[in-house]
């Protein structure tokens, strides 16, 4: 069966870093016998060049159709505002596929040390539609508003299916790993918004006797990473709170330029680099493709275990392997990692080690 595949390269280093995730997708499907098919559609800044919005209808429609999207980095803080065609592609691709769960593992590499001594291997499920982000929280209008010159307010947005899906697929989560689940809040002080969340969590949480159930404010847990990550297993928290720590979580693990991410719902995923776009170095073919590739590798575990499909497992497994093996040798490195091979080069090395 042929798997139908949405490269959407963004802006800044997205183009380069696709490349190279594209050709370690290209020989693990040479590897392991998959038929995978690559369609193009253009957002981000050259979308606006051509058509005057960042994103379109007609890239919403061909996400759905793929059977996974790969996403690069957009440069969306620097989009012009809503009504002049400015969407953030990685949102409204949240909000209209319903990408509930983001799925962002923190591991540290052999021969790659983490920043705090201590080895990592965690994942944080943030919830992804929700919270306080003001461009998925509304159904009309965005979730921020100026009464006044001098007063601005934030709606925050939690709901009682949002906060029991994501948990659910913590727990789910948590199952096929160490077993213990930790959920961060700051109920504290958001006492009903975070107070919802917390009760629909603990009520899933009873559903999982099999599953260690602990509880931490959320900057007692930025805390509790910087002293030892290695304490933690599967993290699950709302959207503002997983964004944060998340890249905290990625760069005590080693870097954020190996951090992956994987946007799933029901229906749908998309592979997408934890990192940004990072334009200042766009074109010049140093930036680190290892986070979008590490993506790639989920989507495909994500589609193998929906398929029950074993060569789709099997390809993420090795490409995460070949990405453990690349970067344990000083000589297959970025520059960022202290290395000194290019963009494609890297990619070409991953491709190699599958």
């Amino acid at each position: 069966m042929v798997l139908r595949i949405l490269v959407l390269e963004g802006d800044g280093i997205g183009p380069e870093i696709t490349a190279a995730t594209l050709a370690v997708l290209q020989a693990a499907a040479a590897k392991f016998g998959l038929a995978l098919a690559f369609e193009r559609a253009v957002i981000g800044w050259a979308a606006h060049k051509a058509t005057g919005a960042t994103f379109s209808d007609e890239v919403e429609a061909k996400a759905k159709a793929a059977d996974g999207v790969l996403l690069g980095p957009v440069s969306h803080n620097e989009y012009p505002p809503l009504a002049q065609g400015g969407r953030n592609p990685s949102g409204e691709l949240r909000k209209r596929l319903d990408l509930y769960a983001n799925i962002r593992p923190a591991r540290s590499r052999a021969g790659f040390p983490p920043r705090c001594g201590f080895p990592v291997d965690l994942v944080i499920v943030r919830e992804n539609t929700e919270g306080f982000y003001a461009d998925r929280s509304m159904h009309l209008g965005p979730g921020e508003l100026m009464p006044t010159p001098d007063l601005a307010l934030a709606i925050r947005k939690i709901t009682r299916a949002g906060s029991t899906r994501i948990a659910e697929s913590a727990f789910k989560l948590a199952m096929r790993r160490r077993k213990k689940v930790t959920c961060v809040h700051k109920a504290n002080v958001l006492r009903v918004s975070d107070g919802l969340y917390l009760e629909c969590t603990r009520a899933v949480a009873a559903r999982y006797p099999a599953v260690a159930y602990e509880e931490r404010i959320i900057d007692a847990m930025a805390a509790l990473l910087v002293r030892d990550a290695s304490q933690f297993d599967v993290v699950v928290t709302t959207n503002m709170y997983g964004d944060i720590l998340s890249d905290e979580a990625s760069e005590i693990s080693g870097s954020l330029g190996l951090a992956a991410s994987l946007n799933a719902g029901a229906e749908h995923a998309v592979a997408q680099a934890q990192h940004g776009s990072a334009p200042d170095i766009a074109g010049k073919n140093i930036a680190n493709p290892s986070s979008l590739i590490g993506s790639a590798a989920m989507l495909l575990a994500w589609l193998g275990e929906r398929r029950k499909d074993d060569k789709l497992t099997r390809a993420a497994s090795a490409i995460e392997a070949a990405l453990d093996r690349v970067i344990a040798q000083p000589s297959g490195r970025t520059a960022d990692m202290g290395g000194t091979l290019g963009t494609d080069a890297f990619g070409a090395k991953v491709a190699g080690a599958i």
